[in-house]
């Protein structure tokens, strides 16, 4: 990157950021907004969630105090997916309080059901680092034990998600209901490969009266939970057997100026891959294509398994596809993701 690209993009006033195509490159890809966030720069477009993003939300948003969850149950999917292992929670009855006491004990894969990928989940594979240029082999891996809170390794700590868990994910947020925009009639089956266009996403929000604007967190109810509840028990526990096929954004050169042109704060939906799953072709994914969200733009893309269908039913009563969105991820020191603990507020 020049210095003059660096000077251009280095300012932390949002009111003034670049477009897609005007985002430096990082070696042979187009789209690095490193120095949008700062060299040293731990949130990405977290950022975008200043305190008067907040508070704008919050006055404009909360309006009645209904509260709507957006947690899956966490033992939810009981065959979780791309290999990880179902949640094993143990519900215990203390020894000698003649049972009226009570501990549970949970062991989780932080990705097994709903949840935030953070920017250490996925790096960029052809040049081997994560956001921010970080190595992947710079991070510590294994157990790691935390003696001395005063004394922590600033390697564990590094673009960790305690990052997103001190800030909050907080803001206005927007569902993009396609269930409900195809009347229930979806023309793709949300468990086979089948990409969602930027014109359908527009489409939807338009029919739903939405405008966006910067530091949105986007919403995307494509059907997976639905049909989750709807098919036979065999079909759910054969869901973690098999090869991984979903509906999801597709990944184009469009959607990655959809996504960042409206300058989102963080993209969330029903999907256990939020994209189409697999891609088109190698090094398509944008989970792993390093010009795109995570590794170049700090974007939390992959907010999956978010359980909309409460929402989707009180958007549709009340005419509102706007609401506060709060999460705050669990605070695991120098971890790579995260179940959400996320509500809407109307």
């Amino acid at each position: 990157m020049s210095n003059s690209k660096q000077q251009q993009f280095s300012s932390k006033k949002w009111d003034a950021l670049p477009k897609f195509d005007e985002l430096p490159a990082f070696k042979n890809y187009k789209g690095c907004a490193w120095t949008v966030w700062g060299e040293n720069d731990q949130l990405g477009t977290i950022n975008l969630l200043t305190d008067e993003v907040v508070q704008r939300a919050a006055s404009e948003e909360i309006k009645t105090g209904k509260c709507v969850s957006l947690n899956w149950p966490i033992q939810y999917p009981a065959n979780p997916m791309f290999g990880r292992k179902p949640a094993d929670v143990h519900m215990m009855q203390k020894e000698g309080t003649q049972k009226m006491v009570r501990d549970d004990e949970l062991h989780i894969n932080t990705q097994s059901g709903s949840q935030w990928d953070g920017l250490r989940h996925f790096a960029c594979l052809t040049e081997g680092v994560f956001y921010n240029n970080t190595p992947v082999d710079s991070l510590p891996a294994g157990r790691i034990a935390i003696d001395d809170p005063s004394n922590i390794d600033p390697a564990l700590l590094k673009i960790g998600i305690q990052n997103w868990a001190d800030h909050g994910i907080c803001s206005r947020g927007v569902l993009l209901d396609l269930v409900q925009y195809y009347t229930g009639a979806l023309p793709y089956d949300p468990w086979s490969t089948h990409g969602i266009t930027v014109p359908e996403l527009e489409a939807v929000a338009k029919k739903q009266g939405v405008t966006f604007r910067q530091g949105d967190i986007l919403l995307l109810r494509v059907g997976f939970t639905q049909k989750y509840y709807q098919v036979s028990t065999e079909a759910r526990s054969e869901l973690g057997e098999k090869k991984e096929t979903f509906a999801g954004i597709e990944q184009s050169d469009d959607m990655k100026r959809f996504l960042w042109n409206n300058h989102f704060a963080a993209v969330a939906s029903d999907q256990p891959a939020l994209e189409r799953w697999p891609a088109p072709g190698p090094g398509q994914f944008l989970h792993e294509l390093p010009s795109t969200t995570r590794s170049l733009w700090g974007m939390p893309i992959a907010g999956e398994m978010f359980d909309l269908e409460k929402l989707s039913e009180v958007c549709a009563q009340t005419g509102r596809y706007t609401f506060f969105f709060s999460s705050w991820p669990l605070n695991i020191l120098g971890g790579c993701a995260s179940p959400p603990n996320a509500a809407a507020y109307f």
